[in-house]
């Protein structure tokens, strides 16, 4: 699966991806609000359920390449959650009634230049199109105002934080479409 935008090309993951997503994931800043930094081995295991995420639901979180060098800049794409319990397709098959996540995490030196929203938007784009979603949620750390941001520039509002003790920063839920009841 392959979309692209005017600068950038989202592709799935490939094993050959690892250098680059060590140098982001390792860095303190990029990794505040989404798990804290990962070592070698454990970009390596992030990528492989990234990878299975694609195999079990048909989507996942793409790889971000920028046309004009070719650079893996980061993720953005989709991630399913069981809303229940907030557990994550990244770890378990999930059944019954699930969210879909477009969420985005890029590079430090790749902040501040557009890329996150022109990615998620082509992505928003095509779940709410072709895939035929027609809600989507992002979970954002509270203090994370840079992609609260994106996430508005997307269409979504605030809806509601998530129950303490899920995840370690206060996190809220933004989403666009109608919430299931």
């Amino acid at each position: 699966m392959r979309l692209e935008t005017a600068r950038l090309l989202l592709r799935e993951p490939r094993r050959a991806d690892l250098a680059a997503y060590h140098e982001i994931w390792s860095d303190e800043e990029t990794a505040r609000f989404v798990g804290g930094t990962k070592t070698r081995d454990e970009a390596e295991a992030m990528i492989e359920r990234m990878r299975r995420h694609w195999d079990w639901f048909g989507v996942g979180l793409f790889a971000v390449e920028r046309k004009e060098d070719e650079r893996v800049l980061g993720r953005v794409g989709f991630l399913v959650w069981d809303p229940e319990r907030w557990a994550n397709g990244h770890r378990e098959r999930l059944t019954g009634p699930v969210e879909t996540e477009i969420g985005w995490t890029l590079g430090r030196e790749h902040w501040g230049r557009g890329y996150a929203t022109e990615a998620a938007l082509r992505c928003r784009d095509w779940a709410l199109g072709e895939l035929g979603l027609t809600r989507l949620i992002s979970l954002i750390a509270r203090a994370n105002t840079a992609s609260i941001r994106v996430a508005e520039k997307l269409g979504e509002r605030f809806e509601g934080d998530v129950a303490d003790g899920f995840f370690r920063h206060p996190v809220g839920v933004w989403s666009l479409g109608q919430r299931r009841e």
